[in-house]
């Protein structure tokens, strides 16, 4: 876990690590839920997650008060996060999940405005400049992963914003 991260209170409140039963307290549990993995993807600048490996994550588990989220919880917050565009699954099967503290078109917003600020339009980039070059070292995209990346970026490209230039060799967006 990141040293700067603090986990909520509720972290420590056995009743938190099982699902309730309550609509209304059951909506409310996965929604602090959903705060606290964005808010630790966010801190962690991580974006994926494999269920299968999630209850030994210290995030979804609390040995102090011997408590762990069970697979069918952490899909039910999974699906919840899905519904506001907030992560995706990789696999058919769902286990392996890419979380986004913001969604795609967020992401892609975020990015189109660095570019526009920077009088960059109209150039290219490759995408390790867009995400670990020296000049968006202070950036929230920085170290964001190459396929979270691509996917935010074929948002602007659906606006007509950019075009994406993959291959093989070499990967890389001009902007518009």
């Amino acid at each position: 876990m990141s040293d700067s991260f603090e986990l909520p209170w509720q972290h420590s409140f056995p009743p938190f690590f099982t699902l309730q039963p309550h609509a209304e307290t059951r909506a409310r549990q996965i929604s602090v839920w959903r705060t606290l993995i964005l808010d630790y993807f966010r801190s962690t600048k991580a974006c994926s997650l494999d269920i299968r490996e999630a209850s030994r994550h210290l995030l979804f588990s609390n040995t102090s008060i011997n408590r762990k989220l069970n697979a069918e919880f952490i899909l039910a917050i999974l699906s919840d996060l899905q519904r506001t565009q907030n992560a995706a699954p990789i696999d058919k099967q769902r286990y392996r999940w890419e979380i986004y503290w913001h969604t795609l078109e967020e992401w892609g917003s975020i990015i189109y405005d660095y570019i526009t600020s920077r009088g960059a339009t109209n150039s290219v980039l490759t995408l390790f400049e867009l995400t670990q070059g020296d000049d968006v070292q202070d950036e929230e995209f920085c170290g964001l992963e190459t396929d979270v990346l691509i996917k935010a970026l074929r948002t602007l490209e659906a606006q007509g914003k950019c075009e994406l230039m993959l291959s093989d060799d070499q990967e890389g967006v001009k902007f518009f």
